[in-house]
């Protein structure tokens, strides 16, 4: 079951007996209803974050591939020119190698810096997963807190009336 910040709010529990202050376990939803609000708010901008990455990953294996492309058609040029004028040939391969030495290297030092982000990007991931849980955990803390001094005021209230039954 998936819960909204809406479903949080709107949580409604029966009021017992001694049961809890209906004010408090109000206020707790609606914190609770922020911080979940925040926290999904959160987790789809790092979707969004992650799609986009992925769309700029993907355009630069298209420009990879574009490069590599026309380092064959630009062979192909330097082959047959080679036919023509064996010196010129040697000359022109020779530039063209430099240049797509150096649009190869541009090329991985671009996917190197995506793969270094993409890991920075996973790292982020978990350590909000580890703060989420954290925040759970701290709440689960509160609430357990909050019932034991429940109890001990439930105790302490059930001694007095006893204790008051029995006076004169």
């Amino acid at each position: 079951m998936k819960l909204t910040p809406l479903d949080i709010q709107q949580q409604q529990f029966m009021v017992r007996f001694r049961g809890f202050d209906v004010r408090e376990v109000d206020l707790f939803l609606e914190q609770m209803a922020g911080a979940f609000e925040q926290l999904a708010r959160e987790n789809e901008a790092l979707k969004e974050e992650i799609l986009r990455l992925r769309r700029e990953s993907q355009g630069l294996k298209k420009r990879e591939e574009t490069f590599r492309r026309a380092m064959l058609h630009s062979q192909k040029v330097l082959e047959s020119m080679k036919e023509n004028a064996e010196k010129q040939a040697e000359l022109i391969i020779a530039e063209a190698e430099i240049k797509a030495d150096k649009i190869i290297h541009h090329a991985q030092n671009r996917l190197n810096h995506l793969q270094e982000d993409i890991t920075e990007l996973r790292r982020q991931r978990v350590q909000i997963e580890v703060e989420i849980n954290a925040v759970i955990d701290a709440h689960a803390k509160l609430l357990k807190i909050s019932q034991e001094s429940m109890r001990t005021a439930d105790a302490d209230n059930a001694k007095v009336a006893i204790l008051s039954s029995n006076a004169p």
